[in-house]
């Protein structure tokens, strides 16, 4: 009998802890475990590895979204689910190991950040910490909103959303578990390609303010660079991870369902479509991870027209799997070419800075000058919103590219704010300082203290990032590190989205055009300058040159002061003459490729239960008398949509719809079920299962 999902999980996380007690005890590392004793002669396979994956969807309905911060974007269903992947590297030959999570969601912040390494810590010791340990986000703008613990990120989704937070921090772990659990032998390759057809840049006024030499190296004015590592074991391929830099946003701000957009649906593509993974019966065997790099001003609607977000095609979903398949095919390429990494050694060191107070030395600036960087402040430019990923505003006065020069001639002079001190707004300028984040009470509204990280496999190197980085900006990081660690360009990856999150980082020059990129940096001019400054001191530590940087700073614990805005669901009641599970409206009789299938059921609220490694919907086709599952809610082509009847507060009607193709449309009989859960008067939950008439396919 096949294991289930669960049953995998809980074993790997059991077996992970002992492997993990035990080889703390033989290493005697402290700090970072070794998976196994060191043996030497490691010949070809110089490394241990372990691939994980898990569900860490949270509440898909009702609640606020992250991506676009929009107050008017809430969740009204599931597209598609999303994971959290994480990659285990151990060098056999010393023991040190490093491990890199990538989690299906628009940004990594501080609070799933800490909590995650709280929960390994309780669970493996000293096997992953800070300093060994990269967790990024793959900046889909399509999860769950209310997870952060600063006020910027989390207002937007009307406050903090425990039941959300509690479901990526889960998932997160449970992948690590998987990861750990499936240490052995292993190789790691290194592999490279280009794609030119994903990705667009969306502020290219602020893009041709730099020097020609680092436009010169963007001719296309996109980064175009896939680099890719894959992981085997014993000859068996277990995994990828690939770097390219293009925005989640295909499905831009109108997207009202959960899902991980282009890249979460590469991943999906591989590891389902090609490899045949089934989602519930257990994890993948083969993980495929789709990971940011440099992205702040790459956007994946080609066309780049303000509001009228698309390309290739009119069709927001549609482009969501174009763009997909395109990173796929890319990304497959790099690995058919991949080779072994010359080397096995591992190595990694992160620090914190605090960002609102660096004094930058003239030589990291473009005029020579020193400057400094300010606590946080939102530009009006932000505000504005990044036009070409979206098809709306909540903000039409305000436009990108206002500076305090033109704010002025229409009479708006909001940049002389009395209580911060005239040396901050010149900082700032020419920003039109609209949101002083930094400043406000209890505690600023957006991180202030912030870790860069610097991590070596092999040859390849990640310069870990809290922020979304442009091009130009990730090549100056990317020649700064490749110059001081003395590796070719190509081999260092400047990984946006990583531990923390506090927007972007332009360089000056771009500043200086104060577009929806520059409006969103935060620390004003010379933020740049100041991470490039900070960099390099960490080079000089992570190579034993100089120890400058401060091992102790840490960013603060908010986690006392976070509301819920949001009334707590009342208990469910059925439409009238119905039971939870009735099938409201009934599939047709038949179908073709083409058509779409819809079910409506009565339901209960979807957030009673999360249903995470569970589904909501499934779609069963008979076969010699059984029914069998062919798709289910991490299924691209299904959609759950949840809705309120004519204005009540606690009758739901669950929608399930299945887009038939070409590919998945065949011929035969077909029903739907839908799984979910009611909460009664005393706030019990209650499963229930609704199923269709059966319909068939020609």
């Amino acid at each position: 009998m096949q294991a289930t999902r669960r049953q995998v999980l809980s074993a790997a996380a059991v077996g992970g802890a002992a492997l993990t007690a035990a080889t703390v005890l033989d290493s005697g590392l402290a700090g970072q475990a070794a998976a196994a004793p060191s043996t030497g002669d490691t010949g070809s396979e110089p490394f241990l590895i372990g691939c994980g994956a898990s569900d860490m969807t949270g509440a898909v309905a009702g609640q606020g979204m992250m991506g676009y911060s929009e107050l008017d974007q809430v969740a009204e269903g599931l597209r598609q689910r999303y994971f959290a992947r994480a990659f285990v590297m151990v060098d056999r030959s010393s023991g040190s190991r490093f491990l890199y999570v990538l989690a299906d969601i628009a940004c990594l912040f501080d609070s799933i950040y800490t909590e995650t390494l709280k929960r390994l810590r309780a669970q493996f010791g000293d096997a992953y910490t800070a300093q060994n340990t990269m967790i990024t986000a793959s900046h889909n703008h399509n999860s769950c909103g209310g997870t952060a613990h600063d006020y910027a990120y989390s207002l937007a989704a009307y406050g903090f959303k425990r039941n959300s937070f509690e479901a990526e921090v889960s998932g997160i772990v449970e992948a690590v578990a998987m990861a750990h659990g499936r240490l052995a032998p292993g190789s790691v390759s290194i592999g490279r390609s280009e794609l030119h057809n994903a990705s667009a840049n969306r502020s290219i006024t602020a893009f041709n303010l730099n020097p020609a030499s680092d436009k010169k190296y963007f001719p296309g004015a996109i980064d175009p660079r896939v680099t890719v590592l894959k992981f085997t074991q014993g000859g068996t391929e277990v995994g990828c991870l690939s770097w390219f830099a293009t925005h989640g946003t295909s499905l831009t701000n109108g997207n009202r369902y959960l899902s991980p957009d282009n890249k979460g649906i590469a991943s999906y593509r591989w590891e389902h479509d090609e490899k045949g993974w089934r989602y519930l019966d257990g994890p993948p065997e083969f993980v495929a991870a789709f990971a940011q790099s440099n992205s702040g001003d790459m956007t994946p609607n080609l066309w780049v027209r303000q509001f009228h977000a698309g390309g290739p095609t009119a069709d927001h979903t549609r482009n969501a799997a174009i763009i997909a398949e395109r990173q796929l095919g890319a990304v497959k390429d790099a690995y058919a070419a991949a080779t072994p990494l010359p080397g096995s050694g591992v190595k990694s060191i992160l620090r914190y800075i605090d960002m609102a107070h660096q004094f930058v030395d003239g030589k990291w600036t473009p005029d020579g000058k020193p400057g400094i960087t300010t606590p946080t402040i939102m530009g009006a430019s932000a505000a504005a919103t990044s036009s070409e990923d979206q098809v709306s505003t909540q903000t039409p006065f305000l436009q990108e590219g206002m500076k305090d020069a033109a704010a002025k001639l229409y009479g708006v002079d909001i940049s002389r704010l009395p209580t911060i001190p005239q040396k901050y707004l010149s900082a700032q300028a020419p920003k039109v300082d609209l949101l002083p984040l930094g400043f406000f009470p209890p505690a600023p509204w957006n991180p202030q203290i912030l870790p860069i990280q610097l991590v070596q496999i092999g040859p390849l190197v990640l310069v870990g990032m809290p922020v979304e980085v442009t091009i130009v900006a990730g090549l100056r990081i990317r020649r700064l590190i490749a110059a001081d660690l003395k590796v070719p360009l190509e081999n260092v990856i400047c990984q946006g989205y990583a531990n923390s999150y506090c927007q972007y980082v332009t360089t000056p020059e771009e500043y200086e055009a104060q577009e929806y990129e520059g409006g969103e940096t935060q620390f004003g001019k010379y933020e740049l300058p100041a991470f490039l400054q900070n960099l390099h001191q960490l080079a000089l530590e992570f190579t034993g040159k100089r120890s400058s940087l401060n091992p102790a700073l840490r960013s603060p614990d908010n986690s006392a002061l976070q509301p819920d805005l949001l009334p707590p669901i009342p208990a469910d009641t059925p439409l009238p003459g119905k039971r939870f599970g009735d099938v409201m409206v009934q599939p047709k009789k038949s179908y073709r490729a083409g058509s779409t299938v819809v079910v409506d059921f009565c339901g209960g609220h979807p957030n009673n239960n999360l249903h995470r490694n569970h589904t909501y919907l499934e779609v069963q086709r008979k076969e010699r008398g059984s029914w069998v599952r062919v798709a289910d809610d991490v299924t691209y082509e299904t959609t759950l949509h949840w809705e309120r009847p004519n204005g009540s507060s606690t009758q739901s009607i669950n929608r399930v719809l299945w887009a038939l193709t070409p590919t998945n449309a065949m011929a035969g009989t077909y029903r739907v079920v839908h799984h979910g859960d009611w909460k009664d008067a005393g706030g019990r939950i209650h499963p229930y299962t609704g199923i269709s008439n059966a319909f068939d396919i020609v």
